[in-house]
């Protein structure tokens, strides 16, 4: 480890309660290389979060007052020691500048009542596509390792490109708001694709009642999911004033209500099988780029002599070969 000492002994104290020890884990986990290579063998065999909720929807909709009305009520009834009940991986927009998250946890405390009964996290976007950053799976195995019990992930608020999400999260919540435009484009937006509730939020503004509406008769219509024809879970739209926390409580309902559907129906533990499969795959992906970017740029002069087909052929042989 480069940084904060063994994977185990952070654990072990982030586990007591130590934030320090948990913040570090995560550095760690965003860091990547050995150090996260190392953290995830750590982890191997500890018990996952109960449940992962996602976030989702464009900038404006008022997702981070929404997360953090969420945070809150769900860390209710907390253990008096020990980590955090309940916690925040809110992903942020990157500084063009240092690559950093722009906005930052103590903003996106505001309304969360006492910080210590919820952990909250920013995590730069870096440009990972999906909308989430590449370090959220391990830091989500991180806090489940450590012994919290939910984790809400807030996607960065970049609209079409959200749907790594489901990826992720257990239960997804697409967030819109009064006046979010016609049926067209917020299918368009394919947040409708991957939400598990729908909430209407600003729901005091006008045309919300419209959005509302709209949104049922998409899914009357079958089009606002991709749902397959085993599936038996209907979305339902609520309506929120997050500022005000009106129906936020209503909100958190009807999301227990998936997580129990999820377990009733054993689609909890095929969904995060899926999630294992896919994570895996991915990294596959990222380790054949970089093996392919090493020969690529070893390439001598007779790579001029070919064709880029012909070349590329030759470096697919050489990375298959596992030799020069």
């Amino acid at each position: 480890m480069s940084e904060g000492g063994a994977p185990d002994a952070l654990l072990a104290e982030a586990t007591a309660g130590s934030r320090r020890a948990l913040g570090r884990l995560i550095t760690i986990a965003e860091s990547g290389g050995p150090s996260a290579d190392a953290l995830d063998r750590a982890m191997v065999g500890r018990p996952g979060p109960g449940w992962i909720v996602g976030i989702v929807g464009a900038p404006g909709v008022g997702k981070s007052t929404l997360t953090g009305r969420l945070a809150a009520g769900a860390a209710g009834g907390r253990p008096a020691e020990g980590a955090p009940r309940v916690a925040v991986i809110a992903v942020d927009p990157s500084s063009p500048l240092t690559g950093g998250a722009i906005l930052g946890d103590r903003i996106r405390m505001q309304g969360l009542g006492d910080p210590r009964d919820v952990f909250v996290r920013s995590m730069a976007h870096r440009g990972a596509a999906g909308g989430l950053a590449g370090a959220v799976p391990i830091a989500v195995r991180v806090l489940g390792a450590v012994g919290v019990e939910v984790v809400i992930v807030e996607t960065v608020g970049v609209g079409q490109i959200e749907l790594e999400i489901v990826h992720v999260a257990d239960t997804v919540i697409a967030a819109l708001s009064a006046g979010w435009g016609d049926a067209i484009q917020a299918s368009k937006a394919g947040l409708l694709e991957v939400a598990d509730l729908l909430v209407v939020n600003k729901a005091d503004r006008h045309g919300a009642a419209d959005a509302v509406r709209d949104l049922e008769q998409m899914l009357d219509a079958g089009t606002a999911t991709a749902l397959g024809p085993d599936e038996t879970w209907r979305p339902p739209v609520l309506t929120t004033v997050a500022t005000a926390g009106t129906g936020v409580a209503e909100l958190w309902t009807a999301a227990t209500a998936h997580r129990a559907w999820l377990i009733a129906t054993d689609r909890l533990a095929r969904r995060r099988d899926d999630r294992r499969r896919h994570e895996i795959g991915r990294r596959a992906i990222d380790i054949l780029a970089h093996e392919v970017d090493q020969r690529v740029a070893a390439l001598g002069p007779t790579a001029a002599a070919a064709t880029p087909e012909e070349a590329a052929r030759r470096v697919v042989r050489q990375v298959r070969a596992g030799g020069d």
